[in-house]
């Protein structure tokens, strides 16, 4: 019995280190395999192998297997990650994007203050010539690759000088530009402003190197202003550096209060982060707004202020990413950014909704049913639940956007009558004042009428199905009369469209002409004139019981 004891004690000591030596062979004999694979491509292939691009496509096509956040950084894009990170870049301040039917990029929402915005370059203008040469169309180029090549042209060092040619949209008028490159550098906070009853507004869009700074300067500002509430606006933000996540917590926190740890494969990589910031405020009530673009660092801050029962989380339930990735530099200047291992805030929950290696058959991601999240517990004693993201303590259903005006808004027409309008127009009244008349939204029909804009309703699209499914059914005969019926009930013009949601159309075209005149800035002041989760959140902290009843868990009467 002895014997036999040590026997199956000796093969459980011996079977890790076996289980290693196996992994180890199984990774070098598939290594070699690839190895040898490739090598014979190259030496035999009927056309010539880009190496560049055939490993390139393998890797890709491996870590796409994994998780949307492993990814590969070639020498060349190594400065997207960097950017990423740091929230920094030398340039001139404006993103671009490639139009189609002009077969040029156009500029997009140039940053305040930026050089782009200070030399007069505004929304739509056509990019015409960079430094002298003549950028030309996209040719057999991908979008991708002319996009980036515009990109990396207005780029460069800071203080370098930029000259500029582009075709201004609504006038046709060619303008020209000399600029300076400079480091340009997106605040995490781009609006804050004091509300009624003495509410603080601060809205957070990303986590960076200077997040925490950020928010510290416009909370003080707040106070100063006499705010002795304060809402804290995460929806949207799609996060960031988990460090600026933990120290923007510490701002509400007391210093060394715990806000997450890390668990992965190599133990040696876990750890457990605390507060190492003074507190700003440990007492001044506050929500936090969220919606399913809140992730990641921005679900560390909600998660932890929720958990420890420091804010009341309002708005929709979050994205649900709980995986910590850290850059690994490889050979070549090369770097891989990879997943190693989830976090885990204060209850002791995961956020992460979605299980990428038991995908589904059409080989998406799984995303955790309600049924199987478990219980944990706040601080007071609250029941929350994991693997779904943050889900918030106060729930506002969002008003759902007409398919007509959500296909309108993302169209080449939408932003080019936005475009054209501010070109028209030297100034419009105040962002929280400006209204479109009605002979400015029917100029807009006109516009609509005149490009090659075209809409199919969903339904419509949906009707040759049914007639075809009823027709494989033996239904024809019987249902011809009513399809007909139903096609002219669903068959409308783009004008009737148009007029139909009017009011819908209208709002959201003020919010981009506004955007055009007051940039980021403006846009946000314009958006908070109808928040349904503002309004929510401003009722519970003008209302002490209210909020002292959702923190401390007391179950409704």
């Amino acid at each position: 019995m002895r014997k036999t004891l040590l026997v199956l004690l000796a093969s459980l000591v011996l079977w890790p280190a076996s289980a290693q030596e196996n992994h180890n062979f199984e990774v070098s004999k598939h290594l070699d395999i690839f190895n040898s694979l490739y090598r014979e491509l190259d030496l035999y292939y009927v056309d010539t192998l880009e190496a560049k691009e055939a490993v390139g496509n393998a890797i890709l096509y491996m870590l796409d297997r994994l998780d949307p956040y492993t990814q590969y950084y070639p020498e060349e894009e190594t400065r997207d990650l960097k950017e990423m990170t740091t929230g920094k870049y030398a340039g001139i301040g404006s993103p671009i994007m490639y139009r189609k039917d002009l077969d040029r990029c156009v500029f997009s929402s140039p940053y305040e203050g930026m050089p782009a915005a200070a030399a007069g370059v505004r929304s739509g203008d056509v990019i015409m010539n960079i430094d002298g040469r003549d950028v030309g169309g996209r040719g057999a180029s991908s979008v991708a690759d002319y996009t980036s090549a515009v990109s990396a042209a207005l780029r460069g060092e800071s203080g370098t000088t930029l000259l500029l040619k582009v075709k201004r949209a609504g006038t046709g008028k060619m303008h020209s530009f000399k600029i300076v490159r400079q480091t340009i550098e997106r605040p995490s906070v781009p609006y804050y402003t004091l509300l009624r009853d003495s509410i603080g507004y601060v809205q957070l869009t990303s986590y960076t190197d200077n997040t925490t700074r950020d928010l510290r300067l416009a909370v003080v500002n707040l106070k100063q202003r006499g705010a002795r509430r304060l809402v804290l606006d995460l929806r949207g933000n799609p996060g960031g550096l988990m460090r600026e996540a933990v120290s923007v917590v510490g701002s509400f926190l007391p210093r060394g209060t715990m806000v997450l740890r890390t668990q992965g494969k190599v133990e040696e990589l876990n750890r457990t982060f605390k507060t190492t910031v003074e507190p700003l405020d440990l007492e001044i009530p506050m929500a936090v707004l969220v919606n399913y673009n809140t992730a990641s660092a921005a679900e560390i801050t909600s998660g932890a202020l929720q958990d420890y029962d420091r804010a009341v989380v309002v708005g929709q339930r979050t994205y649900g990413k709980g995986l910590v990735q850290e850059p690994r530099e490889l050979p070549y200047g090369t770097i891989l950014k990879l997943t190693t291992s989830k976090y885990f805030i204060p209850s002791g929950r995961c956020v992460q909704a979605y299980d990428f290696k038991n995908r589904n058959a059409d080989g998406m991601p799984r995303h955790l049913p309600d049924s199987l999240s478990k219980e944990f517990f706040t601080a007071a004693g609250r029941t929350v639940r994991d693997g779904g993201g943050i889900t918030p303590d106060v729930v506002v259903v969002p008003d759902s956007l007409p398919y007509f005006v959500n296909y309108l808004e993302v169209s080449d027409v939408f932003f080019d009558f936005c475009a054209a309008y501010r070109n028209k127009h030297e100034s419009i009244a105040p962002a929280s004042e400006f209204a479109l008349s009605d002979s400015d939204y029917e100029e807009f029909i006109a516009f609509v009428k005149e490009s090659d804009f075209s809409y199919e309703s969903r339904s419509m699209q949906m009707l040759p199905l049914l007639r075809r499914m009823a027709s494989a059914e033996g239904y024809e005969a019987e249902a011809v009369a009513a399809f007909d019926s139903l096609e002219s009930c669903l068959r409308r013009d783009v004008e009737a469209e148009l007029r139909f949601h009017k009011a819908v159309i209208v709002a959201r075209l003020e919010q981009a002409i506004v955007e055009n005149y007051y940039y980021e800035r403006g846009l946000s002041e314009r958006l908070l004139l109808d928040d349904k989760d503002l309004d929510e959140a401003l009722r519970v902290l003008c209302d002490d019981a209210a909020y002292r009843k959702i923190l401390s868990g007391v179950p409704e009467p």
